[in-house]
Parts: structure tokens; C-alpha cells; sequence
């Protein structure tokens, strides 16, 4: 009995709604054009406006020149971290946006610690695409070339920069 008086309940309230939504849910169906019916569902995007997305993480690239620890601080405040390349696809897709921007060089968040390379974002430093490797000691900060591979640098140097996150991160 319970379940039917629920059932019932729910069903006028369903109905109940103002006639004004009811008429833009039907203005909106028919205005959707055919081929979202009829073609495969689409993939969703759950970046935020201004990131791209690429496999499972947002990107964005920042177009303000800073140095590689100011840079990953403005990472931080928007919940993520200098990008870290796991791939070949994913280094290809940086350097598109990258070009985009109208840039050659940017930051990642790869860094040497004691003779070790390293991602901040803490991913596994297992691919690599250096261009040219320079002294770790005295360049730790890697950026990355729009034409070819990687490079690292001085820290202290200014260039724009690529985030990165997860957009189910908490």
C-alpha cells in the first residue's frame, strides 16, 4: 500500500509541473537536429570551461610567462599541478596546444632531485622524449618544445605553462 501512495504521489507531481517547462522540453526536442538522434552518443566532456581535454585529465595552457615554481603554484590554485606526459599521443596533444597559443616552449612538471627524474603530479616517470638533456644539477626544470622533443632548463627562467588534473580530482 505504502508503494502505491508513494507511486501515486510521485506521478502528480510528474504532471504537476508548470505547463511552461513542459513546452521547452517539447521546443527543445523538436529543435534537436536529427543527426544527435540518430548518431552514436556522444563523449562527455567534464573539463572546465577553458581546459581541453585529453585522455583522462584537463589541460590548460597559460599564457602568462613565469618561472617554473610560480608557475606550478598558479597550478595549484586551480586545483592542479605543472602536466606531467605519460605518452607519446598525450606529448603530441601538448605540443598542439602549445602551437595553438602561438608559443614554442612551455613548462611541464617534470623536475630532477638528486640525480632522479620526476613528475610533481607524482605519475611514474617512465616515458621519456628528450630533445637535448643539459646538466640536471644546474637545469632541473623540463619545458617542452613545440617542434621536437623535451628540454630542461633553469628553473628561474620565465615561460608559459601547461596544467593539468583529473576533473573528478576532490
Amino acid at each position: 500500500m505504502k508503494t502505491v501512495l508513494v507511486l501515486s504521489i510521485l506521478l502528480w507531481a510528474a504532471s504537476a509541473a508548470p505547463a511552461e517547462d513542459k513546452e521547452k522540453a517539447s521546443e527543445a526536442a523538436v529543435e534537436a537536429p536529427k543527426e544527435q538522434k540518430a548518431g552514436p552518443p556522444a563523449r562527455f566532456n567534464f573539463c572546465p570551461d577553458g581546459w581541453f581535454s585529453h585522455g583522462s585529465r584537463c589541460f590548460m595552457f597559460v599564457n602568462t610567462p613565469m618561472t617554473w615554481y610560480s608557475a606550478e603554484e598558479h597550478c595549484n590554485i586551480l586545483g592542479a599541478h605543472l602536466a606531467s606526459v605519460t605518452n607519446p599521443r598525450e606529448y603530441s596533444f601538448l605540443q598542439q596546444i602549445t602551437q595553438t597559443a602561438g608559443q614554442s616552449i612551455a613548462w611541464l612538471g617534470g623536475f630532477n632531485l638528486q640525480g632522479q627524474w620526476m613528475w610533481i603530479d607524482r605519475e611514474g616517470f617512465y616515458y621519456t622524449n628528450w630533445y637535448l638533456s643539459s646538466s640536471s644539477s644546474s637545469y632541473p626544470c623540463i619545458h617542452l618544445r613545440s617542434t621536437n622533443g623535451w628540454g630542461n632548463t633553469r628553473c628561474s627562467n620565465s615561460y608559459r605553462f601547461i596544467c593539468s588534473k583529473d576533473p573528478f580530482g576532490c
